[in-house]
């Protein structure tokens, strides 16, 4: 049996990686808040943008105490890790790692044993539980799209820790835990199953988008929709948020393969060529649908793109990226009128981008996967028959329906105790007044600065 964590010396040049990947990844959550923060009016774009950022301490503080654990750990019964084994990250904090020293006895060296520090595969465990931390971030802050300006921040802060804790560990797990890597076992859908999601297409965005669609459901719609209008207050900010989650992404799949070598420069090709795919695709839709193509469709479809090639970065080509970037553009594109028709309030698309934009590069997998890719499975389309189609088909229903059922019931928890929703004046007022006590544009003070248009020096 083998001992985790295993010791030894890491590779420098994947620590390397990994350290910059990690930190590209937390990038996005700031990227998103930007994201998000501008698609909303000027009344909540603060608390919008504190909706991401809160995740960043709640689920950091959650992860290294009993998180990191239920993700990583040794399976139990294929629900979740153990969550004792690294409780606190217990056995996996350690200093530097250098190899043995030989005695040579004529130039006066000693002999020094190796010291060895945690590893998971070649990188420290600490700069691992790192990496994931940070995927755990930005799915929280993800969900927090759907609910924008009626969601109480204190109904928001525990939400986001039950969900964390009995939905996003427990299919971290599934899919992220190798057997013998993080642990002795690992999760039903990586190793059972077999599904292909290299960076996340069910665990985050199948997962973010299920959840963000029940609880803007258990919420209801905001006051108003869809009659009144409830446009973009900052479309500078969305596009900078897109801009933003695109340059962290890069940390997001080619940090995925843990390594500086092939595997990461394919999956950063492919996730390129698919996101300029989406961008173009969601800009035709929109041209051939509304006439124009828009600034807010370009960041869409960017974004599309980006979840859509998640799962699939490391099992397609670039012709197989090309397609799945153009089925998610125009399907995402035409998905965000769906809550119009059917009547739920998704406030900022989360359902119509992550959900569909997570399940279409889900299953696309299964069609045109690639053999020679670093994957190593073949699609429908390279004559793998529908072997993978129904491994991946499976994976996204499963994460679907647990992301559902338990969103559900820790929503109605919320609801019933600390209560979910901002009653009719504060909605009205504001989130950022109403919640925070605060504004993100001081009109008052601006138009009394530039009354009768005076400047320094000037005598009106």
């Amino acid at each position: 049996m083998d001992q985790f964590p295993t010791m030894g010396i890491p590779d420098t040049g994947d620590t390397a990686w990994m350290l910059a990947s990690a930190a590209l990844v937390l990038l996005m959550t700031p990227g998103l808040a930007f994201f998000y923060g501008g698609m909303v009016r000027a009344k909540s774009v603060l608390n919008m943008i504190m909706m991401s950022i809160s995740a960043m301490g709640v689920v950091t503080v959650l992860w290294v105490l009993y998180g990191y654990s239920l993700a990583f750990g040794n399976d139990v019964n294929n629900l979740f890790g153990d969550p004792t084994q690294f409780f606190g990250l217990k056995g996996l904090i350690g200093g530097n790692a250098a190899a043995a020293v030989v005695a040579d006895p004529a130039a006066g060296v000693e002999a020094v044993d190796a010291v060895n520090i945690p590893l998971v595969g070649t990188l420290p465990a600490t700069v691992f539980v790192a990496f994931q931390l940070m995927f755990a971030i930005i799915t929280v802050a993800l969900i927090s799209g759907a609910v924008a300006d009626r969601i109480k921040f204190g109904g928001w802060l525990l939400f986001t820790a039950l969900w964390v804790t009995v939905v996003y560990f427990p299919v971290a797990h599934w899919v992220f835990s190798f057997d013998g890597v993080t642990a002795e076992t690992g999760g039903w859908i990586a190793n059972k199953l077999a599904a292909v999601d290299f960076a996340g297409g069910t665990a985050v965005h199948i997962n973010a988008g299920t959840a963000g669609l029940v609880l803007a459901i258990i919420l209801g719609k905001r006051r108003g929709w869809p009659g009144t209008p409830m446009r973009p207050h900052n479309l500078p900010f969305v596009m900078l948020g897109a801009g933003l989650l695109w340059f962290g992404w890069y940390g997001f799949n080619a940090g995925s393969a843990t390594s500086s070598g092939g595997l990461a420069g394919s999956t950063f090709v492919t996730t390129t060529v698919a996101t300029a795919a989406a961008m173009l695709a969601w800009l035709l839709t929109e041209r051939f649908r509304d006439g124009k193509a828009t600034s807010l469709g370009a960041a869409s479809g960017i974004v599309a793109g980006l979840v859509a090639i998640t799962p699939s970065c490391s099992s397609v080509n670039v012709v197989g990226a090309l397609v799945i970037g153009v089925v998610a553009g125009a399907l995402c594109a035409l998905a965000v009128g769906l809550k119009y028709k059917l009547g739920y309030d998704d406030s900022l698309d989360v359902v119509g981008v992550h959900l569909v934009g997570g399940i279409v590069g889900t299953l696309l997998v299964g069609l045109v996967a690639a053999p020679e890719t670093g994957a190593g499975v073949a699609g429908l389309f390279y004559g793998g028959g529908v072997d993978q189609l129904w491994r991946q088909a499976v994976g996204a229903g499963a994460v679907l329906l647990y992301s559902a059922i338990g969103t559900a019931i820790l929503a109605l928890i919320v609801k019933y105790t600390v209560g979910l929703r901002l009653n009719e004046e504060d909605e009205s007022t504001g989130a950022d007044e109403s919640e925070h006590a605060e504004t993100a544009y001081d009109f008052a003070s601006v138009g009394a600065g530039s009354a009768l248009g005076r400047h320094p020096g000037v005598e009106g």
